[in-house]
Parts: structure tokens; C-alpha cells; sequence
């Protein structure tokens, strides 16, 4: 008994000790609104350490004006004009009516039934709840002998308007895009869906800068099972700040370590609400025009918005030029590297001539030059990133023909590994959405190539190609419908088929409702539409 006793004690002792240590850290508790209206504003003002755009506005309410009160709110975040219109005019005019001896309870119920006309209000008991809808632009009324105080919503902070996304620009379709307001986002979502089974759920990540997220689902779309899993991951996440989707992104996403994205982005309102009604969940970050929509698939990357606005004969071509494109950006500096250094007898033997006679006298190895090459590209390509749009592009185009032309006069490098990265630098931006997994894939392939040849390309396309398929994007495989074959949903793939035949949705995404249209929805002519019709009469009566 003394050892248990002993060992308790000593236990206690290590509790203090350690709490002592921690003596200086806040401790955030929650503290209930007091009577004293002067003791509520010295806590607020305290929590947001006397900033100097918090605003306190004390009035008096009633008809003798014996009852204190408060508004306080954010300047900056708040609408100024609905503050004045809806809340002072009302509180300071229409209070006034108020007999002398109702109490300040009996004026909080008269505020909110007959007062205020903002159409969103609700109490609160807590002072931190409170602050935290002082921060995103509501405005508090706090009463003297009242123990709960009014939030109401007054958001009004700037925000740039609709604009079209310039990562996502399109020759025909809409052009409106997210912005970097989360309701407004929502209500763009709205527009497109006009479905009471969408659904937004609201969440609050990061633990300094609380930011609000929502998460989008049509519900009897989605599966409820990927829903699930989405709250879990996002309420798995403890972290300070979350700033922007990419935050979230890496969080969440199944395979961190992989070049490849399994969560897709977009700008676009009619792209996000294209992916809802196929079953997926779409995640709507505030403060960033970038909307997460999961799950994924590779095939995604080849298909843009203005596929499903053209005419499916045209868009079929010019989706394989996207698989020819991206195929050219990651294996065509690896595949000259190879032929140049291991295989010339592939090489016809006009061409081998000039190749050589183009790089005779060059002092680096084919190999070396072709890391150097891509190397020069990707600082220009961020240079002109980076930089102002008129500047950049001069110094993307100025750049790359100045350093390219110098570069093969001066006998570094061969004119042909110049028309190599040039042409890989076009396809790269083909299909951008890949972009950074085929900088990285060039890479290693090339240097595969240097090592082994053919035979380097061959092994690192295989290990490529086991990774991808052994990738998933919340349950769902990263490669369908080509691994596992689904041939119902080839219809979108490499070809893209009229509408009226794409009846059904993903297999491998909608679980719930596959069925998007009727099968039977081809037009005709208006002859043979009286033929078909007669002819489903007569065997309806059969």
C-alpha cells in the first residue's frame, strides 16, 4: 500500500511540474456571457488583444434609455450599410416603444421578433463562440443584465467578382468561375443544380485560422460510404492553418509519395457540378477559387469541359492528340537520349548522318545535354510563371530562342536536342493537370535511358504502369474504367460518344443511381421518329 501511495504521489508531482512548465501557454476555456456588460467587452477586448479594427458601438435601449447595450463587430469584414440600416436604426428608434419596466430580457426578445430585420440571427451563451463569429464578419449585440447575446450575420467583406478562370480558359461554354467567397462559390453550384439533394456540410479546419469549409454531394448520387470517408479524413486533420485547397490536398490524398495526383481541381462551376451529378463529392475551401472534387481518375486529365460542348467527332480527335501529347512530354527526350547513345542502327541512316554531323564537336554527352536542356526549360517556364504576364511571356519566348540559338552556335549543345525540348516543352502544356507528374517522370526516364537504353525505358514504363494501377482514389482504382475493363464506360475514354449514349454514369463512382438517361434518346428525323413511334405502338399492343 505505502509503494501504490508513493508512486500516486510521485505522479501528482510530475503533473505539476509539467503544468508548471506550461504555466505560460493560453488555456482556452469557455466562458458564458456574464451579466456585467462591462466585464463581456473586457474579455472580448482581451482575446483579440485590443486590435485596432474592433469596433465597439455602446447604446442604450428602452423608452427612458436605462438599458445598456453593445454592438460590436470587425471592421473590415462587415457590411457597414446593413449595420446601420438593419441593426442601429431599429435598436436605437424602435426600442424606444418599449415599456419602462419590461427587463433586459424581455428586450433581447423584442430585438429578435420585432427589431432587427436581418433575415439571419440567433443566440449565444458562449463569449468564445461569439468571437469566433466576430472573425468571419458577423456583428454581436451584447445587453447589460442579459446572460445570452445576438449574433447576427452582416458579412461584408470585398471580393473580386466572376471572372473566367484563366487555368481553364474554353472557346465555347460558360464563362463565369469560383471565386475566393465560399457562399459565393456555393451559390454558383446552386445555379447549376437546382436539386434540393444537394447538399453542403460545414466544417471549420485549422486551429488559428479556422477556415470554413463545405463539403458537396447530391445525395442519392453519391455513395454514402465515400462521404463517410471524407468527413473522416478532413476531421483527421490538425494542423494551424489552412490557407489553401493544396493543404487539404495533401492530407487527405491516398498516395502522398506518388507524382501523381488522386484529387482533382477545378475553377469551373459547370466542371464541378458536372463531376456531382456523376456521383462524386466536391470539397469548397473559403479563401481560394480551387474546388477538390474526389474521387479521381487518370483519365480525367484528357478531358476537358469543352468536350461535352463540341461535336463528339472532333473532340475524339483532339483528345488523341492529348494522349499523343502526353505521351511525347514524357517519353521523348528519354527515347532520343536512348537512340542517340545505345541504338543507333534503329535510326535510318540519312537522319543518323545528320545527327551526328550535328553533334560533332558538341563537348557533352547526349545524356548530360539532355538534362541540362530540361533543366534551362523548367527555369524559364517559372520564370515566366512567376513574373508579371507581359514580362514573363518576353522572357519565356525571348529566352528560350536567345539561350537556344546561342547554345547551338557556341557548340554546346545540337541542334536536334533543340527541337527535342522544344517540342516536349508544347506537349507538356497540352494536358496540364499532369504537368508536374511528367516533369518528374522525364526525369527519371532519361536518366534510365543514359543508363541502359532501351532496355531502361522499357523497366521504368513497367514500374510505371504497376504504380498506376495499384493507386486508388478513395476506394475507387486510379486507372478505371481501362484496369479494371469496363467496357460499358469505354464510352468516354478514348472516344468520346454522343450524349444521348452516354445513358449511364460511372460504374466504378455511382453506385447509387447508374442510370443517368433513357437509352432511347437518339434523334431522328421526323419520318423515321412517326416510324419508331408506330412501330413501338404496335408492339405495346401486341
Amino acid at each position: 500500500m505505502l509503494r501504490k501511495l508513493l508512486r500516486k504521489l510521485r505522479f501528482i508531482e510530475l503533473l505539476r511540474n509539467e503544468n508548471n512548465e506550461e504555466g505560460d501557454q493560453e488555456v482556452v476555456v469557455d466562458i458564458q456571457v456574464a451579466k456585467k456588460l462591462q466585464e463581456n467587452l473586457s474579455y472580448i477586448e482581451k482575446r483579440l488583444g485590443k486590435s485596432s479594427d474592433f469596433v465597439c458601438r455602446k447604446i442604450r435601449l428602452g423608452s427612458e434609455d436605462k438599458i445598456e447595450a453593445a454592438i460590436v463587430y470587425i471592421e473590415g469584414l462587415v457590411d457597414k450599410t446593413s449595420i446601420s440600416e438593419n441593426i442601429l436604426r431599429p435598436l436605437m428608434i424602435d426600442t424606444r416603444l418599449v415599456a419602462n419596466e419590461d427587463t433586459a430580457v424581455n428586450i433581447v426578445k423584442v430585438i429578435e421578433t420585432n427589431t432587427i430585420t436581418s433575415g439571419d440571427i440567433r443566440y449565444t451563451a458562449d463569449l468564445d463562440c461569439l468571437i469566433d463569429s466576430l472573425l468571419t464578419g458577423e456583428t454581436g449585440i451584447l445587453i447589460n443584465s442579459s446572460k445570452k447575446a445576438l449574433i447576427i450575420a452582416t458579412r461584408g467583406w470585398e471580393a473580386r467578382g466572376i471572372q473566367q478562370p484563366e487555368t481553364e480558359v474554353v472557346v465555347r461554354g460558360p464563362r463565369e468561375g469560383f471565386t475566393e467567397t465560399l457562399r459565393t462559390n456555393t451559390s454558383q453550384l446552386r445555379r447549376k443544380i437546382h436539386n434540393p439533394n444537394l447538399i453542403f456540410e460545414a466544417m471549420k479546419l485549422g486551429k488559428q485560422t479556422k477556415t470554413e469549409i463545405c463539403i458537396a454531394y447530391i445525395k442519392g448520387l453519391v455513395n454514402d460510404k465515400l462521404v463517410e470517408e471524407i468527413k473522416r479524413r478532413l476531421e483527421g486533420i490538425e494542423t494551424d492553418a489552412i490557407l489553401e485547397s493544396g493543404y487539404i490536398e495533401e492530407f487527405i490524398e491516398d498516395a502522398p509519395f506518388s507524382p501523381f495526383p488522386t484529387i482533382a481541381n477545378t475553377e469551373r462551376p459547370d466542371v464541378a457540378a458536372a463531376k456531382l451529378l456523376e456521383g462524386r463529392a466536391a470539397i469548397l475551401i473559403d479563401g481560394t477559387p480551387f474546388v477538390l472534387t474526389v474521387p479521381m481518375l487518370f483519365v480525367e486529365s484528357l478531358q476537358i469541359a469543352e468536350d461535352y460542348y463540341s461535336r463528339p467527332f472532333y473532340t475524339t480527335i483532339i483528345r488523341w492528340i492529348r494522349i499523343v501529347a502526353l505521351f511525347i512530354s514524357i517519353l521523348l527526350p528519354a527515347t532520343y537520349v536512348a537512340l542517340a547513345t545505345f541504338h543507333q542502327e534503329i535510326i535510318p541512316t540519312p537522319l543518323l548522318i545528320t545527327m551526328i554531323a550535328a553533334s560533332e564537336g558538341t563537348p557533352f554527352p547526349v545524356f548530360v545535354a539532355a538534362i541540362f536542356m530540361g533543366i534551362v526549360f523548367e527555369i524559364l517556364r517559372e520564370a515566366g510563371v512567376r513574373l508579371p504576364r507581359p514580362v514573363g511571356q518576353a522572357v519565356s519566348i525571348v529566352g528560350a530562342l536567345v539561350i537556344g540559338e546561342a547554345a547551338v552556335s557556341a557548340g554546346l549543345i545540337s541542334a536536334p536536342l533543340v527541337i527535342m525540348v522544344a517540342l516536349t516543352a508544347i506537349s507538356s502544356f497540352v494536358v496540364s493537370s499532369q504537368a508536374d507528374a511528367a516533369t518528374v517522370l522525364r526525369f527519371i526516364l532519361v536518366i534510365l535511358a543514359g543508363s541502359l537504353g532501351a532496355f531502361g525505358i522499357i523497366i521504368g514504363l513497367l514500374g510505371l504502369l504497376i504504380h498506376m494501377t495499384s493507386l486508388r482514389s478513395f476506394g475507387v482504382p486510379y486507372l478505371s474504367p481501362l484496369a479494371p475493363l469496363s467496357l460499358r464506360d469505354l464510352k468516354d475514354v478514348l472516344v468520346r460518344s454522343p450524349l444521348w449514349a452516354m445513358f449511364t454514369r460511372p460504374r466504378t463512382i455511382a453506385w447509387q443511381d447508374p442510370q443517368r438517361q433513357d437509352f432511347r434518346m437518339m434523334p431522328h428525323p421526323p419520318q423515321d421518329r412517326d416510324k419508331s413511334e408506330a412501330e413501338a405502338d404496335s408492339s405495346d399492343n401486341e
